[in-house]
């Protein structure tokens, strides 16, 4: 049986009748022939069923197969050619700038933040430059060759890099390799970069790169991370405050100054390779900008005396707290600013948040009779009394609806106004408010800086409460002795007493000194204006009058050997609010010194002492310790005249 195939291939028979070699007619010429040749169908013969002319398909034909493979091969190249132009011409800028992406790493230089120094340059607060140290587990095991085809030496190399690194890591950063191994040895899924340890120093990471390199191992890396230290610990925690785990101010003077303190941050984007930056490669800088240095008017040595001093004085009473500070009277500069107790700004996190804020600015409290002086003083500066006036003190006095009686009972009595002052005198002081002006006394007190913020720069600075210059007489009556018509801070009482001691002159209480620019350009901190609120002769009757009352103590609590000293104590209740009644006490003492020329102001609040109930026996032995310390401390001269003694009370039995 023949292929169905065979007759497209096979040659065409020769015409009958021609010679073999003859010239053979065409295709076309032999089937007009056979057409011809054929007879005519009769009219009623049935039509034949007409055969399709199969074509014949050069499939076999090796020039058309090649011709097609040509053509495609044609266009596989144009379209590449085309894209090369693409590539190259047309679109190189963005192809470049598209693989310089890819390869391009950015990052932030951190600024470091500004010192806090005290007033002769010691170190509060610092940055230090510490780094965080990561493992690439694939560039270990790969040995720095990434997804390239490594080499047998290679392999030997990598198989051995994790107990080398971890070795070198042991060796600077403490611990057994075996500790760092899990870190060095990652493999599969996630990160590949794993951390091995933050906060080192950048003198201790560099001796591990130069290790590294010497061996030459590849893997790790580090970024910049500093480090707030706060090299004294706890001293002037308070004041200093700490910082968030964002490097961000958290308490105090971190807080407050944050914005000058921080800078700003730089940037450096550079061109790397699986092996790191390239040397050579397209790189952009800026530059960090490093916080301000802040320097205080605090003295360090000052500061760790006295809370040492504070210390003892709360565990001697068993008190809740106790805050303490002491001034230049003359500048109004805050030398020491205490609290106990306190906390380790170096883990502030982990700080008890009762002893972090500063109290001295943030908690108000009923002055108690410290505010005598400054009623007496507005009083004095009035024309209304002066210190050797006589004074009938009854045994007790109505205001509103209660009677106010003095602490040591006693019938009506006589006392000159000094004696007011000296004996603490609740309702002396009243009798003598009550004849001035409501709204006259009021604008004395807030000349004083009561009901206002001192501006100090501490966060949370409360104004603390003063009634209003139409206030209620049994308001004005609490007011004139420090009752409870009337709270302050610890810093406004120190600024309003500082005025008295300053021969009148308001001076706005100083914390921070000064500002360092990044290119070393120094700013003087500037406050608020001075101002006088009493004259120079009431201001300097007052502090004589505060000296009779030192002397008039019977334990000579406020001695200090060499030197006039003024002084006045101050108990009052105090207000809880979990039950809106009086529980506890708040105890006090005030001192200023040398009295002809007062250089030194000291002021001691403890809240609700459980030994003690009076200021004088409470607050008054560390006033009388700090005190000593600071005369001695900055070369105060000791007094070389002759100290007056003055009487308290017409009747010589009342000493």
């Amino acid at each position: 049986m023949s292929r169905p195939l065979d007759r497209f291939f096979a040659p065409a028979p020769a015409p009958k009748g021609k010679r073999k070699g003859a010239a053979q007619p065409s295709r076309k010429d032999a089937a007009t022939a056979r057409a011809a040749a054929k007879p005519r169908p009769a009219a009623t013969a049935a039509p034949k069923r007409k055969r399709r002319r199969r074509v014949a398909l050069p499939l076999a034909r090796s020039t058309g197969r090649l011709r097609a493979l040509l053509i495609v091969i044609g266009i596989v190249f144009s379209l590449a050619a085309g894209r090369a132009v693409q590539v190259q011409a047309i679109d190189a800028s963005n192809v470049a700038a598209e693989a310089a992406d890819q390869m391009t790493v950015s990052e932030v230089l951190p600024a470091f933040r500004g010192t806090i120094s005290d007033r002769n340059g010691d170190v509060l607060a610092q940055t230090e430059d510490t780094v965080k140290i990561m493992a690439d587990d694939k560039m270990i095991r790969t040995n720095g060759r990434g997804s390239a085809e490594m080499t047998e030496s290679d392999k030997v190399a990598a198989a051995a890099a994790p107990g080398r690194i971890a070795a070198i890591l042991a060796q600077y950063l403490g611990g057994a390799a075996e500790d760092y191994l899990p870190k060095l040895t990652v493999v599969g899924a996630g990160e590949s970069v794993q951390v091995i340890k933050e906060k080192v120093t950048a003198a201790t990471y560099r001796q591990i790169s130069t290790a590294m390199s010497a061996q030459k191992l590849v893997g790790l890396s580090a970024t910049s991370q500093p480090t707030r230290v706060y090299p004294n610990g706890v001293l002037a925690a308070n004041v200093l405050g700490f910082l968030k785990n964002d490097g961000t101010g958290a308490s105090g003077l971190e807080f407050s100054l944050n914005s000058i303190l921080a800078g700003k941050d730089g940037k450096e984007a550079y061109e790397t390779s699986p092996n790191g930056k390239i040397p050579l490669g397209d790189s952009a800088l800026v530059e960090p900008v490093n916080g301000q240095a802040v320097q205080l008017t605090i003295d360090s040595g000052m500061q760790w005396q006295l809370e040492q001093i504070l210390g003892d004085r709360v565990r001697q009473s068993n008190a809740t707290r106790a805050t303490a500070i002491v001034t230049n009277v003359k500048t109004g500069e805050v030398l020491a600013l205490a609290q106990y107790p306190s906390f380790d700004p170096n883990d502030g996190g982990a700080a008890d948040q009762e002893n972090v804020p500063a109290r001295a600015a943030t908690d108000p409290y009923t002055p108690g009779s410290v505010q005598k002086v400054l009623t007496l003083s507005a009083l004095i500066d009035m024309g209304l009394t002066s210190p050797s006036s006589v004074v009938t003190v009854p045994s007790r006095v109505k205001s509103g609806d209660q009677y106010i009686t003095d602490a040591e009972g006693h019938g009506t009595i006589k006392l000159y106004t000094r004696g007011v002052l000296a004996k603490s005198s609740n309702i002396g002081t009243i009798l003598l408010s009550r004849k001035a002006d409501k709204a006259a006394l009021h604008d004395y007190y807030t000349s004083f800086g009561l009901g206002q913020k001192t501006g100090v720069g501490l966060p949370g600075e409360s104004t603390g409460v003063l009634p209003a210059a139409n206030m209620p007489d049994y308001s004005r009556d609490g007011l004139a002795f420090g009752g409870s018509a009337v709270s302050v801070t610890m810093l406004q009482e120190a600024a309003a007493i500082g005025a008295v001691a300053n021969g009148g002159v308001y001076l706005p209480l100083k914390l921070i000194r000064s500002t360092t620019l990044a290119d070393g350009t120094v700013q003087e901190q500037k406050t608020a204006d001075p101002h006088r609120v009493v004259s120079t002769e009431t201001a300097n009757s007052v502090v004589g009058m505060m000296e009779t009352m030192a002397q008039a103590s019977t334990s000579h609590t406020f001695d200090v050997e060499g030197y006039r000293v003024g002084a006045k104590t101050g108990t009052s209740k105090k207000f809880d609010t979990s039950c809106n009644c009086f529980r506890g006490l708040v105890t006090s003492a005030i001192s200023v010194a040398p009295v002809q020329d007062p250089q030194v102001l000291v002021y001691v609040v403890v809240d609700s002492p459980l030994r003690g109930s009076a200021g004088g026996s409470v607050a008054g032995p560390a006033v009388q310790d700090a005190m000593s310390v600071a005369l001695a401390r900055y070369g105060v001269p000791q007094n070389t005249g002759k100290v007056p003694h003055l009487p308290v009370s017409p009747d010589k039995k009342i000493k």
